[in-house]
C-alpha cells in the first residue's frame, strides 16, 4: 500500500514516470509459494519474492482479489508435475481482479491506475496469488464498474475455458441446443450463461442445490443426477455437449445426446495425467494418440467430433465476458472469501468440500 500512495504522488498519468517508479520500488512483494507437491500444509506465504521485470507485452498488476480453481487446488497435489516439478518453487493462481500499476512499452490498451480483471494460461509458472502479478495485455481487460474486486475474480479463468469450448470450438449460434454435464460448477454455470445470451436452448446437470441456480440462469431443463435417470430425464439431441465432470460415463452419455456432426466437449484431457504417469518425452505422443482414435473412432460411429478443451487467452472472449458482466448476464456466485494470509485454510477447505462454490482470496 505504501508504494501504491508514493505511486500515486508522482502522477498516475505520467507512465513513463509511473513504470520507472513502480519498476525501482516493486523489485520483491509478498506472494503464496507452492515449494513441493502435497497438501494445504506445504503452501508458504513468503514476504519477499521477486517480482520480474515487465516484457514489452506485459503489465503489473497489484491484486485485490484471486479465486481457487480447482487448477490450483489439483496442481498444489501434482497434477501435472511432469511439466512443474523441474520449475518449482511455483506460485499458484490464474484470476485475478486488481489495479493496473506498471505497463509495458507495447502496452496501449491499458494504462495505469485503470481496475482490470483477467487470467493466466494453465500452464503459467508465476501465477497470482502474490501482491503483485504479470500477465500479458490480451489476457486482461477492464473490470466491470458494477461488480466488485471480489465478484470479478471469480469470472475469468472459468469463463474463458468456456468461451473456448461454445465460441471456439462448438461454434454455436442462436437456436442451437447445449447440454452442459454438470452446469452446477463454474465452468458449466458460465456455458449456461454464455449459451443463453447467446439465445441457444440449454439443458443442464447438477446436483440439487444447484437447480435453481441454473434455472435462474436461463437454463431450460436441469437434472439433479443424485435423484433421476438422466438418460431418462432429458429428451432429444443436442448439437453441443460440454461435459465439465468426465470420466467413462459421462462420456457415454454426452456422446448418445449428440446429433450427428455435434460437438462433444470435456475439460479432462489425459495429457497431463499421461506425462505425469510416463514422462513428458512418452506421455505426452500417448495422449496425442489416444485423442486421436477418440476422434476417429466417434466420427465413425456417430458422426460427432470429439474434443479437449483447456483455457487459453482471447481478448475478443475477454471482452465479451467483461460486457456481459457489466450487464449483469454473466456472474459466478461467490460462496466465501478469506484473507490470502489464510490461504492454507481456504485450500483445506476446498479439499475437504466443505464449501462448494467458488472461494476467493482477499489482499489487504
Amino acid at each position: 500500500m505504501q508504494v501504491l500512495k508514493a505511486h500515486r504522488t508522482i502522477g498516475i498519468n505520467d507512465s513513463v514516470r509511473s513504470l520507472r517508479f513502480v519498476r525501482y520500488m516493486v523489485t520483491r512483494c509478498r506472494a503464496v509459494v507452492l515449494p513441493r507437491f502435497g497438501g494445504p500444509e506445504v503452501l508458504e506465504i513468503r514476504p519477499d519474492v521477486e517480482v520480474p521485470d515487465l516484457k514489452p507485452n506485459e503489465v503489473l498488476v497489484r491484486t485485490r482479489a484471486v479465486s481457487i480453481n480447482p487448477l490450483d487446488t489439483r496442481m498444489r497435489s501434482g497434477y501435472g508435475r511432469s511439466l512443474f516439478e523441474p520449475l518449482l518453487p511455483l506460485i499458484l493462481g490464474r484470476d485475478v481482479s486488481g489495479e493496473v500499476a506498471a505497463t509495458g512499452a507495447s502496452v496501449r490498451s491499458l494504462s495505469v491506475g485503470q481496475e482490470v480483471f483477467g487470467a493466466l494460461h494453465p500452464t503459467a509458472v508465476r501465477g497470482t496469488y502474490a501482491d503483485y502479478a504479470v500477465l500479458s495485455e490480451d489476457e486482461l481487460t477492464l473490470k466491470p464498474v458494477s461488480v466488485t474486486h471480489v465478484e470479478a475474480s471469480a469470472i475469468p479463468f472459468a469463463a474463458l475455458t468456456a468461451w473456448r469450448a461454445l465460441k471456439g470450438t462448438a461454434r454455436i449460434t442462436e437456436g442451437q441446443s447445449l447440454l452442459v454435464i454438470g452446469g452446477g460448477g463454474a465452468v458449466g454455470f458460465s456455458a449456461i450463461q454464455l449459451s443463453v445470451a447467446t439465445r441457444c436452448h440449454v439443458a443442464t446437470t447438477c446436483g440439487s442445490k444447484s437447480i435453481e441456480r441454473v434455472l435462474a440462469a436461463g437454463a431450460e431443463q436441469a437434472v439433479d443426477y443424485t435423484a433421476e435417470d438422466i438418460e431418462l430425464a432429458i429428451k432429444g439431441k443436442f448439437d453441443a455437449v460440454l461435459d465439465t465432470i468426465g470420466g467413462p460415463e459421462t462420456e457415454r452419455l454426452g456422446v448418445n445426446f449428440l446429433k450427428r456432426g455435434g460437438h462433444y466437449m470435456t475439460l479432462h484431457g489425459e495429457a497431463a495425467s499421461l506425462a505425469d504417469a510416463y514422462g513428458l518425452a512418452v506421455g505426452l505422443p500417448v495422449a496425442t494418440a489416444v485423442l486421436l482414435k477418440k476422434r476417429l473412432q466417434y466420427w465413425y460411429s456417430h458422426g460427432i467430433e470429439y474434443s479437449y478443451i483447456y483455457m487459453r487467452a482471447d481478448a475478443e472472449g475477454l471482452d465479451e465476458i467483461r460486457r456481459l458482466s457489466e450487464a449483469g448476464k454473466l456472474k459466478i456466485p461467490v460462496d466465501k472469501t478469506f484473507p490470502i494470509i489464510q490461504v492454507k485454510e481456504a485450500h483445506e477447505a476446498k479439499d475437504k468440500r466443505l464449501i462448494s462454490g467458488k472461494v476467493v482470496l482477499e489482499f489487504d
